[in-house]
């Protein structure tokens, strides 16, 4: 499946972190640089050096997430996707020790910093995607394999999760 695909919400979260950093943050450690350079010798400040430095990281994000916006596909939920595991949907798995696994389907850059979102490139994704309520997944990877029960598929779930 197309890494660059993202949800609504994933979307306007970066879109979100890009306007902070942006209108926020990167004028705040502009005015410490400048006031930072403002006393003298830069070589020894470490204001200065700390704040430069920082302001880099944010270009350099900034720089990143423009691009990156560019370039994402927002894959809207779809009521055809309804009873099968697709695109942006909570799935809950059993196996037969009756331990269960629920993630949400979402692009690759919605992952980080959030718990039970799982990317749509990752194994177990790839092996439920396009299934059923009550079909058998087999997840492959190198190291081995499990098999998997979908015990559920929701769309509409709310974010609580993460």
């Amino acid at each position: 499946m197309d890494s660059n695909v993202i949800t609504p919400e994933g979307f306007a979260e970066l879109k979100q972190e890009l306007d902070h950093l942006w209108r926020k943050e990167r004028p705040e450690i502009t005015k410490l640089v400048q006031w930072a350079a403002s006393l003298g010798d830069r070589s020894d400040n470490a204001d200065y050096q700390y704040n430069k430095k920082r302001l880099r990281e944010i270009d350099r994000r900034v720089r990143f997430l423009r691009k990156r916006l560019e370039a994402l596909r927002v894959v809207e939920y779809n009521p055809v996707q309804e009873g099968k595991a697709y695109f942006g949907a909570w799935v809950t798995l059993v196996d037969q020790d009756d331990t269960t696994l629920s993630f949400r389907i979402v692009g690759p850059d919605e992952i980080y910093n959030k718990k039970h979102y799982v990317s749509v490139n990752a194994p177990v994704v790839r092996a439920c995607l396009g299934k059923s309520v009550g079909d058998e997944i087999v997840v492959r990877t190198s190291e081995a394999y499990k098999e998997w029960e979908l015990e559920s598929i929701e769309y509409n779930r709310p974010n609580a999760a993460e």
